[in-house]
């Protein structure tokens, strides 16, 4: 009984993710394929950009049921190839320049076949995970390496750290299912949330802590 049970949830989760991928206007690709197995989803297949790949995922990652998102999608662009290196490098450091919340001149950026290395540090978390996203969404990205680090201006302190993140998930999501605890310069997110969109917010949280140079989500999603 519990094995039909648990085959149906995987199957009904397949069906809204195929629906979703055709339906969201930032994928709508009838070439990314669908497998679920105890509602952990892979996606397999081709898109034509980073954007679009990381798009994907997080449709998969809102549909209710999936615990986890194995991503295989390969980003090969459709056509030649116009963009070059160059021309992208170009484009990804004015992408950085342009954004306020970023601080470009700590930054350093390289192109090797249409991937980015990105390099330097930041004084916050949120502005490392902010400049990778704006790199995400250029024509002709097929993805991104972040090696940036986060050194902030003044010494960790651990329990306010964890107060302020704590009251903050309070604040952001309502829960207490969720254990805060800090090792050193690191937020460690342990216990269990409802949805993706709940995971994402908590670990956007730990990151916009003042003094935190990593966040460790070992959150489970459901129940």
């Amino acid at each position: 009984m519990s094995t039909t049970a648990a085959a149906r949830t995987d199957d009904r989760i397949q069906r809204d993710v195929l629906d979703e991928l055709a339906w969201d206007a930032q994928v709508r690709s009838l070439d990314i394929g669908v497998t679920v197995g105890g509602g952990v989803v892979t996606l397999t297949g081709q898109v034509d950009s980073a954007a679009r790949r990381w798009a994907a995922v997080r449709v998969a990652q809102r549909i209710r049921g999936v615990r986890a998102v194995a991503d295989d999608i390969e980003v090969r662009p459709i056509g030649p190839v116009d963009i070059t290196d160059d021309a992208l490098a170009l484009a990804a450091s004015r992408a950085l320049e342009w954004n306020s919340f970023v601080p470009a001149e700590r930054l350093d950026l390289t192109v090797s076949n249409g991937w980015l290395m990105l390099r330097g540090e930041v004084e916050f978390g949120w502005q490392r995970r902010t400049a990778e996203r704006e790199l995400r969404r250029l024509r002709g990205v097929r993805g991104v390496t972040n090696l940036v680090e986060v050194t902030p201006a003044a010494p960790a302190d651990a329990d306010r750290i964890r107060r302020d993140v704590q009251r903050a998930l309070l604040r952001g999501i309502g829960t207490e299912r969720v254990t805060v605890e800090v090792e050193g310069d690191t937020v460690v997110l342990s216990g269990v949330v409802r949805s993706w969109w709940e995971r994402d917010q908590a670990e956007r949280v730990a990151w916009s802590a003042e003094g935190v140079c990593a966040v460790r989500v070992d959150l489970l999603v459901g129940g």
